[in-house]
């Protein structure tokens, strides 16, 4: 139980249904699905579509997503790709032509073709129950009478104003006489609302098609991209129900997406800490945390080396997931000093950013793990202005580099960072879980699950807890962190750096089935809440 007389807030707790997102109001609409009897892949669909309105720099319907579903009673999670492709003319060598040494975040050739739109009607078709017609009116409502800007919200928006600045139709659109809108001022997108309002009465095919389509292409092409209404038109089939890989972790089944998606390096981050088990002084020691760096350092640095598109070049996932590989690993990890990266894969292996989470359960157990992204803050900063579509800059992730395993390609998809989450207890739901935050995702899952599991933090305080992030040869540290655990980590040979920005935000819903009651968490670095009913 929390000392009630410090800040912060309790878990949530409900009886039948419950849903857990970065804003009050996408919670409020994935609720309202619930009891108007849709269930819980239709109240996500609902809450993330009503999220790209209401927090546009993190998500939008320009950009991707992944989702885990479990439908209840079966034992089994589906899995989602969602993520978009390179268009057709994307080749190294145009990109190089045009000037370009390594990916521009805010330029065209970052924008790969989005895929979330084709993604929530290929999971509804199969396992919803309300009609995108219904499960879009929030969205729809938002973008075309307005809404009131959050505190973070308005604060990430101040930080994004010179990419909104730099496109003169995206500073018409999202700026305020020039400048980011402040907390509680109020924003509308009537041409979003428009969009929206035609994916709703046509199908996503209104989205890669037509007057929508072309409009995002002569946006792209006019900022020098290669980008064809053929592209976007293959959009439409692209995004892709795909086998879902997984590990065992204290007692629990860890379900993730399979690359391109990151959720294997969160597995591998599990599975190089499993061995040590609960540090002796705590989950803000300076061992735990240690460790966890050292476990991140490794994971990453395998990440940067082997994970890319299935489809473009082999990923050895069993390989990277084996307890052979992952215990060779972590005899790297020594407790007294920071250690020397071995080379990627150890000689075992032949050598080669914003976002929204959130998490639905239903009365009946069906339980949604949905993420949806622009990556970086407003994506490329490129907006389609007639139909009101903010471009992601998902492409950002691929390389120039000549046979790199993620190096750009016509039809590819990039490294993905975003990732939900799934644990499964005796082949049933346990928790639907996720943490935002760009690259920082797989080290916020792995310090969730081990907050719980090895130091028993209920849902609200694994989320709570402060956090760090071991990127770019430094150690990126949270103001909550203990001075005297900061002093220490440099003092074994890390190098920690005082960040202003919190890392990602995350949601959380577990099912206590010998109690009957779902308990929800929501990051206080966000905006949002869990609700339930």
């Amino acid at each position: 139980m929390r000392d009630f007389h410090a800040p912060g807030r309790s878990p949530v707790l409900a009886g039948r249904g419950m849903a857990a997102t970065s804003m009050p109001a996408a919670s409020l609409a994935a609720i309202e699905v619930l009891k108007g009897g849709g269930n819980a892949l239709d109240a996500a669909i609902a809450a993330v579509a009503l999220l790209g309105v209401i927090e546009p720099q993190s998500t939008g319907i320009g950009g991707d997503c992944f989702c885990l579903y479990a439908p209840a009673g079966t034992g089994q999670v589906i899995a989602m790709n969602g993520s978009g492709r390179a268009p057709a003319g994307a080749t190294p060598e145009v990109l190089r032509a045009a000037g370009l040494s390594a990916m521009v975040n805010t330029s065209a050739h970052s924008v790969t073709i989005p895929g979330a739109v084709a993604a929530w009607e290929k999971l509804n078709a199969a396992y919803g129950r309300r009609g995108l017609d219904v499960l879009l009116q929030p969205a729809i409502r938002a973008a075309e009478k307005g809404f009131h800007v959050h505190s973070r919200v308005a604060h990430d928006w101040s930080e994004a104003e010179g990419k909104l600045t730099s496109h003169p139709a995206s500073a018409r659109r999202y700026l305020k006489d020039g400048a980011a809108p402040r907390m509680g001022d109020r924003m509308e997108f009537p041409a979003l609302g428009r969009t929206l309002g035609a994916i709703a009465r046509n199908g996503a095919r209104a989205f890669y098609e037509g007057e929508i389509a072309a409009d995002m292409v002569r946006t792209l092409r006019d900022a020098g991209g290669t980008h064809t209404e053929a592209d976007f038109a293959a959009g439409l089939n692209g995004p892709e129900f795909v086998t879902p890989i997984q590990r065992r972790f204290k007692g629990l089944d860890i379900f993730e997406c399979p690359p391109n998606g990151t959720g294997i390096i969160a597995l591998m981050m599990l599975g190089l800490l499993e061995g040590f088990g609960p540090a002796p002084d705590g989950p803000l020691g300076l061992t735990r945390l240690h460790r966890h760096i050292e476990a991140g350092r490794l994971a990453y640095r395998d990440r940067d080396a082997f994970i890319a598109d299935p489809a473009h070049v082999d990923v050895p996932v069993e390989k990277l997931l084996s307890d052979e590989y992952l215990q060779a690993l972590a005899r790297n990890i020594r407790d007294d000093a920071a250690s020397e990266l071995p080379p990627a894969g150890q000689a075992l292996l032949p050598v080669h950013a914003d976002t929204v989470y959130l998490c639905v359960v239903d009365e009946e157990g069906n339980a949604c793990s949905f993420i949806n992204s622009l990556f970086e803050s407003f994506g490329s900063g490129i907006l389609a202005e007639e139909s009101g579509v903010m471009l992601h800059n998902r492409g950002f992730g691929f390389r120039l580099q000549e046979g790199h395993p993620n190096c750009i390609a016509p039809g590819k998809r990039p490294m993905h960072t975003i990732i939900p989450g799934m644990a499964m207890k005796d082949g049933q739901v346990h928790m639907p879980f996720g943490v935002m935050g760009g690259h920082f995702q797989p080290m916020g899952q792995s310090l969730l699950l081990t907050n719980m599991l090895d130091y028993g933090l209920d849902v609200q305080q694994a989320l709570d807890l402060p956090r760090l992030f071991p990127r770019e040869g430094r150690i990126q540290v949270e103001r909550g962190i203990p001075a005297e655990v900061v002093r220490g980590l440099n003092a074994m040979g890390h190098d920690c750096l005082d960040f202003e920005k919190p890392h990602g935000g995350g949601q959380a819903i577990v099912i206590d089935r010998e109690r009957g009651c779902l308990i929800g968490g929501s990051d206080p670095r966000k905006d949002g809440c869990a609700l339930g009913y």
